[in-house]
């Protein structure tokens, strides 16, 4: 007995051995990575090049943004960030020949460099945003273009590789523009109509001074007009309440506001300006100073909100929350708008703060199906927390949600978390209640405040700010519509 005993000792013990010899010399999977191999010009995902190709081809090369981001990553097929003509005839090349072998080899015989058959395929992380390619194809939309500086853009010539590449990403965004505009055109409003041609104007003048960076913002904020936005399905409250936000701005670096500064009229003084503006402009009469507290705890309906909200921020996935920051860290588009800051309490106007948030929602709703209060939800868990207190609280207590540093929040350095939930919560609110109760409740919100700063300089210019963030929030959360240009 004591002979088998020590047998199965021993045979134990060669079997760790063993087990620690293969676990340490052996090939094994450390790396959790999963990748999808995507094939580089199959267009229509039947893992074969032929003329199916080629019919979406000529659909793309129609409406080349009405495609999704992965189709224009399997067209730009030299990989260099663009969609040129390169790579149509690189497409057209592999589909005449859909042996790759044999496809450079015939390649060769005439003298022209042409992708090796590995360079066909690509390996794509699911942890990687996928990036679309700047369109740089000409288009039959840029002779028809309202912006006329399309023509010449491609004919400018500069040295710096930086201007060159904004001014990749401005014909790009011209074309994305143009095709939207000759969509809507027949259908827009007098108010769209003098307002996209003020924007136009807006945008030559800059071509013609040159401001590249300015114009780039300004062609975005328009693709996001075009494709999303229309007075028509706003209501009479939303359709004003953005000239209420205008009188704010108007206000804050006003003669009257400096005069408040610089202690020579009371706050009442500003107080009043903005009831005038309320009564004007929305038609809402309300006595600032004498506000009640923004939560009535005796109404049910507010605690029904508030959980309804809690679980719509519970469902966000770490997969979805992932794609967010991956965005968010990656995007061009969004990086352009979201590089606009400006040192401590400077943009007094909070210009630099709203088109990244429009970009965010915006793709919080691809995110989420088009689901606002799920997109709302999304955003709420990435910015609840404002980075001046992240930094401030030790990593490993942190909630898992957030996003630490990498989270490249937009608006000023000091405030840009803190505006981005302001313009996400109230524009919720709006969601959840309505524009008028959200905008009313916010001004309660931010009195509040006001009051505990006794109304200091400092305080009545954040209480302003964060009005003007509240606004855009409302007014943006409620009318984008996504699928505007498909409808």
């Amino acid at each position: 007995m004591k002979r088998v005993l020590k047998f199965s000792v021993a045979a134990l013990l060669v079997a760790i051995v063993i087990a620690i010899s293969l676990y340490f010399y052996l090939p094994i999977n450390r790396v959790d990575v999963t990748s999808e191999l995507v094939m580089l010009g199959d267009l229509n995902n039947d893992n074969k090049w032929g003329e199916e190709d080629l019919v979406i081809l000529n659909e793309f090369l129609r409406e080349p943004f009405s495609k999704d981001r992965l189709t224009h990553l399997k067209i730009d097929l030299n990989k260099n960030g663009l969609i040129d003509s390169e790579d149509i005839a690189f497409l057209k090349h592999i589909v005449k020949y859909p042996n790759p072998y044999e496809a450079e080899q015939k390649a060769d015989s005439l003298g022209v460099n042409y992708p090796k058959p590995r360079e066909l395929f690509h390996y794509l992380p699911s942890s990687e945003y996928i990036q679309r390619p700047l369109f740089q194809l000409s288009h039959d939309v840029v002779e028809s273009s309202p912006l006329t500086f399309l023509q010449e853009i491609n004919i400018i010539s500069t040295t710096s590789a930086y201007e060159q590449q904004l001014l990749d990403e401005i014909y790009n965004e011209g074309v994305r523009f143009s095709l939207a505009y000759s969509k809507r055109k027949p259908g827009l409003t007098q108010v769209e109509n003098s307002y996209v041609k003020y924007k136009i104007a807006h945008c030559e003048n800059l071509f013609q001074q040159k401001d590249y960076y300015e114009l780039l913002l300004n062609l975005i904020s328009l693709v996001e007009d075009g494709e999303t936005l229309t007075t028509k399905t706003q209501s009479d409250f939303i359709k004003k309440v953005l000239y209420f936000r205008d009188h704010l701005q108007e206000l804050i670096v006003s003669d009257d506001f400096n005069s408040f500064a610089e202690s020579k009229i009371k706050y009442q003084e500003i107080f009043k300006k903005i009831e005038e503006n309320l009564e004007s402009d929305l038609g809402i009469s309300l006595d600032l100073a004498s506000l009640s507290s923004p939560r009535d705890f005796s109404n049910l309906d507010n605690y029904l909100d508030r959980a309804e909200w809690q679980i719509y921020k519970s469902r966000t996935t770490q997969e979805d929350f992932k794609k967010l920051v991956l965005y968010a860290q990656y995007d061009h588009r969004y990086l352009r708008a979201v590089s606009k800051t400006t040192p401590k309490f400077q943009d007094l106007q909070l210009q630099n703060h709203n088109l990244p948030m429009i970009l965010l929602f915006r793709e919080a709703l691809r995110i989420t199906n088009n689901d606002k209060k799920a997109a709302l939800g999304l955003l709420d868990e990435a910015v609840r927390i404002p980075m001046g207190w992240v930094k401030s609280i030790p990593k490993d207590i942190l909630p898992s949600s957030i996003a630490l540093e990498n989270f490249l929040l937009p608006g000023n350095k000091e405030d840009g978390s803190d505006k981005t939930r302001h313009w996400n919560v109230f524009g919720g609110v709006a969601i959840y209640k309505s524009p008028e109760e959200s905008l009313v409740l916010s001004l309660k919100r931010e009195i509040m405040d006001l009051r505990s700063s006794n109304y200091s300089t400092e305080a009545m210019q954040e209480f302003i700010r964060d009005t003007i963030a509240n606004i855009n929030g409302i007014y943006y959360v409620v009318s984008i519509d996504p699928d505007l240009l498909k409808k």
